[in-house]
Order: structure tokens, then sequence, then C-alpha cells
């Protein structure tokens, strides 16, 4: 039990650590599932754009919103940004940064998948296939209008008895695989840019900004898994002294089995701290009603004085 909840404290205490390395496990998992699709091109003039694009896109969707899931910032930033002002004002400064914070560890995957996609260059021999010129190849001078897009649809199946002793086949794959992966190092190149600029320009700006946003933030975060934390050992020891008062009447056959219930008094310092003035289900929902619609001020002087 010890063990595990050293392993929870580090989870908690490394939350931050802990996403990097989910995004990381995500786009990992995206080039891993890539590799492994059975990529099949319908070499159909009407349904070769929609295949390739719904392969290059369709799954960055999918992982997008796999990377907001499991991000648990998420839901706080949205419970953050819903709640009620209370007594407690909120900070669009750290919401923002929540928000943005989210969205980069969630659009990695996504990314890593397009950049493999267009580098591979299937998905864009797929889709494009039929938008080529075919004045550029010499192969479909002779043939007509329907019989170029019929063969142009047929360039990713290499299989067909159509393209099989077409010359220009293997030159328009190549020429489409050429503008992919230029196109995926483009954007490779891009984001290694932007990433260096943004590394090296943030200390340009307002520091002490960004230093309080990042600390309410993971305020905000932290907060709420201590009051989930107290909220959990509240029911424990609410349960459990439930359950005691449920068996008083039957104290002799508890005797009789060798077990004993505790006298009054005889709780731990703890219990009657967590559940002093919390006797009933009335005034534990209302305990929780007054945290969501009233969060206490961050102001803890008076504490301090008393």
């Amino acid at each position: 039990m010890d063990r595990f909840r050293m392993i929870f404290q580090y989870f908690q205490s490394n939350s931050e650590s802990v996403m990097n390395g989910i995004c990381g496990l995500l786009a990992l998992a995206s080039v891993k599932m890539y590799t492994c699709f059975d990529f099949s091109c319908p070499c159909l003039p009407w349904y070769n754009m929609a295949y390739g694009l719904g392969i290059m896109f369709i799954p960055p969707v999918a992982l997008f919103l796999c990377g907001l899931i499991l991000n648990r910032q998420s839901l706080v930033m949205l419970e953050e940004w819903t709640r009620p002002q209370g007594r407690r004002k909120k900070d669009l400064a750290v919401i923002r940064y929540m928000c943005s914070s989210i969205m980069q560890r969630a659009m990695v995957a996504p990314v890593v998948w397009i950049i493999v996609t267009l580098l591979d260059g299937k998905c864009l021999i797929c889709a494009f296939s039929g938008s080529v010129d075919p004045e550029k190849f010499v192969g479909f001078a002779n043939a007509s209008p329907v019989q170029v897009q019929q063969l142009l649809a047929k360039v990713p199946c290499k299989d067909d008895e159509l393209m099989r002793n077409n010359t220009s086949r293997k030159a328009v794959s190549r020429y489409l695989r050429c503008w992919s992966q230029a196109l995926g190092w483009s954007i490779l190149l891009i984001l290694i840019i932007a990433a260096f600029l943004a590394r090296w320009l943030r200390p340009c700006f307002n520091q002490a900004t960004l230093l309080q946003a990042r600390h309410w933030s993971n305020y905000i975060d932290i907060e709420q898994k201590i009051f989930e934390e107290t909220c959990c050992e509240h029911s424990r020891l609410f349960a459990h002294k439930c359950i005691l008062h449920f068996f008083e009447s039957m104290q002799r056959e508890i005797k009789l089995h060798s077990f004993s219930l505790p006298r009054e008094g005889e709780e731990a310092e703890g219990e009657e701290d967590l559940l002093r003035g919390i006797t009933d289900q009335d005034q534990v929902n209302k305990l929780l009603k007054m945290w969501y619609y009233e969060k206490p001020p961050l102001d803890v002087s008076q504490v301090t004085q008393r």
C-alpha cells in the first residue's frame, strides 16, 4: 500500500512530466499505428481523394481528442472557466496559459501522424493522382479524357493490369512523392524554427506575468487534487462512523464474535477534526455546494493571525 501511495504522490507532484511522457507515448503510438496500417487505395476517380485525405486527417483528429481526454488539466481548465465567480475572481491569463499548454501537448501526436504520412507519400499519391496534368507525361498522350482519368486514378495500384505496362505510372508516383516529402520536410522545418524562436524569444517578454500564470495554473490543479483527497478521506471516515451507528443494535452479537466497537471519545483525532460539525447528508451537500458556488478567496492572512 505504501508503494502505491508513493507512486500516486509522484504522479501528483510531477503531473507536467507525466503529461509530457503521455504525449510522447501517443506520438510513438501514432507512428506504430501508421506502420501497421494496411493502406489500400481504392483506385477509383471519385474515391481516391476522400480515402487519401481521410487517412491523412481523420486519425489526427482522434489522436487530438485522445490527447485532450488523457490530459487532466483540460478538465481542470473547463471547470475553472465555467465555475461561478463566487468570492474568488477568475484570471483569464491563467486560463489562457492552461489552454495553451493543453493544446501544445495534444497537438504532438496529430502533427507526428501528418508528417509521417507526408514523408511516406502514399496518402498524397492516392489523393492527388487524378489531379496531375497528363500532358507532362508521355504515357497518357494517346488516351481519351475519360481513359486518362481512369489511368491516373489507378496510379497508386501498381498491380493493376492497366498500369503494369504503363511507363508513366512510376513517373507520376515519383512526382507526387517528391511533393509530399517536400511538404512534410517543410512542415517539420517550420515547426522546429517556431519552437526555436519561442524558446529563445520568450525571455524577451514579461517573465513575471508568465511565472504568475504558471504558478496559479499549478495551484488550481493541486488544489483540486487535495480537495478530492480530503473529500475521499472524509467519505471514508463518515462511512465508518455511519456503519458503527448501524451496528450499535447488534453489540451483543458482535461481542460473541470477538468484535468490539470503539467507545465514545476513542475515535482518532483526525476523524474528529474532519467530522466536527458535519454530521448528516444535508450538511455535506451544503458544504460541497458552497465550495462550488463560493470558492474561498486566496487569502490565509486571517488564519495565520488566529
